[in-house]
């Protein structure tokens, strides 16, 4: 994407080291936006940031554990401040296990919704109070799943942790919206990444999954960018609440 849709504009994505995260932050970066960028790892981290300063965007990296509600605030201010404001956030940051309801311990339950779950809102309640302070309307997109509609055998921590992040968007979608911000959710379908290794590599779940997929083929991680540049930019601006579905057709199917 070579548009200069998001040109001027001070976005912060979660997650950015790899994946998803990594993707969404270099076409939001092609799109023209200053990018912040935060993960826990940290050599991953600088990659992503010699990528997207490689396409000649400004770029601020911060080594972040987002489960830190206090770092998460420090964090943010140190990314508005560096990079002369915040318009927009992309709470990015998840993680997954899969593992049979019946096996599920305290501590992955924990760690999945803490990630997923708990550590949006508080990333988005910084990013809010940043946009508020400049007075300025804001935008936060939350990423949620096709797990956010639907169930998914041995994923119930994650399923109930992105039904939760659509449960999060709305809210806060109707809370702020008088104060000018906007909340929206991406819904990526099946994208192969080092997260959803576990699926795609379980025998026959490809071949039994592809069918299902209108589109006739699982998802390419640029094919993420356009929904992300939309919903953090201006033509966006009377969307709220909402969660885009990026995935080929198979909500729709199933």
């Amino acid at each position: 994407m070579t548009t200069a849709a998001l040109a001027g504009k001070a976005v912060i994505v979660t997650g950015a080291s790899r994946g998803i995260g990594k993707a969404l932050a270099l076409g939001l970066a092609r799109a023209g936006a200053r990018i912040g960028i935060a993960a826990r790892s940290e050599a991953d981290l600088a990659q992503t940031a010699r990528e997207i300063e490689a396409l000649g965007a400004e770029c601020v990296a911060l080594t972040l554990d987002v489960t830190d509600g206090a770092a998460v605030g420090a964090a943010f201010a140190q990314f508005a401040e560096r990079l002369g404001g915040l318009d927009a956030l992309v709470n990015n940051a998840g993680v997954e296990q899969v593992c049979a309801s019946l096996d599920v311990e305290e501590a992955v339950w924990d760690r999945i919704v803490d990630t997923n779950l708990k550590a949006p809102f508080f990333c988005a309640q910084a990013a809010a109070r940043l946009m508020l302070k400049r007075g300025a309307p804001g935008a936060i997109v939350n990423i949620g799943s096709i797990a956010s509609q639907f169930g998914i055998p041995t994923a119930v921590p994650y399923c109930a942790s992105k039904h939760g992040v659509l449960g999060l968007t709305r809210a806060l979608a109707t809370e702020w919206a008088p104060l000018g911000l906007r909340v929206n959710a991406i819904g990526p379908g099946y994208f192969r990444t080092a997260m959803t290794d576990a699926f795609y590599e379980a025998p026959g779940w490809q071949a039994a999954m592809l069918p299902k997929i209108p589109a006739g083929r699982f998802g390419e991680l640029d094919d993420l960018v356009g929904a992300a540049v939309f919903l953090c930019g201006d033509g966006a601006r009377y969307v709220n609440g909402q969660i885009l579905y990026v995935d080929g057709g198979l909500g729709a199917a199933l």
